[in-house]
């Protein structure tokens, strides 16, 4: 089964209660989301219908995938796989090379589109650096990454 096609487009500020809401009831951290360098897009059907959101931190050559919710009725349809791709060709067009992220509850998922579990040491301390890394995400979560094409 091929990815469903889903648009994406910058949040815009009045849209980020609506976005801190679908991450709080889904457990994730909310406290840094209006910090500067935080990019989120909202992910859509073609006919408009939300599906849920997702966010980046562009740190160089790096980036941290972040923020990714798709809201409950939508999930288990490819659209968690769509909205990572279209996370990934973001960060591959702002020059990144490699994708990290912190999960505590979606390792399988994430192995299944092809991020590898590394140790925290091997993470670049741009990557260390950011607010989820240090802090809003506990000590416990799997830390994996994914080399990006281009």
């Amino acid at each position: 089964m091929g990815s469903p096609q889903l648009t994406a487009r910058l949040l815009r500020a009045d849209e980020h209660d609506v976005l801190a809401a679908a991450l709080a009831k889904s457990g994730l951290p909310v406290d840094d989301l209006g910090a500067p360098g935080r990019l989120f897009w909202r992910f859509e059907t073609e006919d408009e219908v939300l599906i849920g959101f997702g966010g980046l931190e562009v740190h160089g050559t790096d980036a941290l995938l972040r923020s990714l919710v798709i809201l409950p009725p939508m999930r288990r349809n490819g659209h968690g796989r769509a909205s990572v791709t279209l996370l990934e060709n973001e960060a591959a067009q702002q020059g990144c090379r490699a994708t990290w992220l912190l999960t505590t509850t979606a390792r399988p998922f994430f192995a299944r589109l092809g991020y590898a579990p590394c140790d925290r040491a091997a993470v670049p301390q741009a990557i260390q650096a950011t607010q989820e890394f240090a802090a809003l995400c506990p000590a416990s979560a799997d830390v994996m990454t994914k080399q990006l094409d281009g």
